[in-house]
């Protein structure tokens, strides 16, 4: 009985000493805090006010700190530096995440397979092909995906828009990896090889496509009469033969055809002069 109500009193005691480091107490969810300014800054968190604007652009935020970080947008400061290469960061915790890339850690584990990333964002994003869960969907056509950024990509096919330009010719692209791959027009740059006959390509999609010339392989199969190609444009064409479909207009007569060389072919019989 001694020892119980001595166990009881070290609970209490403990208890007191709690509270008596966390003073302050949320009254809508019960935390604890131990600083005034601590419960100030939680409390929005269930209000939703944010008091801190910015001056340039008006978001509001929370904290202050998130302004302060937030400014660097507009001014362009990026006081945290690697002491490996010498890359500036706005933000601490990019700093963090990119020292990462040096050191090689992966401090973020799948629990179900056990894959690690270097970013827990990068772990949230895996996790999703494991479930199968589409959070993020088109209001417009209601197609769904995985990560936001996909859906943003997405969302242009519906706007038109084309935010990636080529500071050269002008040109516009819904996809930075679209204008990445555009450019090497004019730089003349083909870093996919063949190693198989060495032919060098601008993009790895072209030499996916090139490589079927070697192994002869045709993966693309019509559902209707069951023949394959080597590439899906190949049986894009193919099927307009089936549904009859001619998008190829000549603009001299308007006859349509269903594929381009049918029209570059009809197009000469105007242009060739008859005797």
């Amino acid at each position: 009985m001694i020892s119980n109500s001595l166990e009881m009193n070290n609970l209490n005691e403990s208890e007191n000493l709690d509270k008596e480091k966390k003073p302050y107490h949320c009254n809508i969810c019960g935390k604890s805090f131990s600083y005034s300014g601590d419960i100030v800054r939680h409390k929005r968190t269930h209000t939703g006010e944010k008091p801190y604007q910015c001056d340039i652009c008006g978001k509001s935020f929370s904290r202050n700190s998130n302004l302060v970080t937030h400014n660097r947008i507009h001014t362009g400061e990026k006081p945290y530096h690697c002491e490996i290469c010498g890359k500036s960061f706005s933000v601490s915790t990019n700093l963090t995440d990119h020292i990462r890339t040096h050191t090689g850690e992966k401090p973020y584990h799948c629990d179900i397979c056990g894959k690690s990333f270097s970013h827990n964002s990068h772990l949230t994003r895996h996790r999703l092909t494991h479930t199968g869960e589409r959070p993020y969907r088109c209001d417009i056509c209601g197609k769904s995906f995985s990560r936001n950024s996909n859906l943003v990509t997405h969302n242009r096919i519906h706007t038109g828009e084309k935010p990636y330009h080529c500071e050269i010719c002008g040109k516009s692209f819904s996809h930075n990896r679209d204008l990445v791959t555009h450019n090497r027009i004019h730089t003349g740059e083909k870093p996919y090889h063949c190693n198989i006959c060495g032919k060098l390509f601008p993009c790895n999609s072209n030499l996916t496509r090139h490589k079927l010339t070697h192994t002869g392989e045709k993966p693309y199969h019509c559902d209707i009469c069951g023949k394959s190609f080597s590439q899906s444009a190949h049986l894009t064409n193919h099927n307009r033969l089936h549904i009859g479909e001619k998008p190829c207009h000549c603009e001299i007569c308007g006859e349509s055809f269903s594929q381009r060389h049918q029209l570059n072919r009809h197009t000469h019989t105007h242009t060739v002069e008859k005797p």
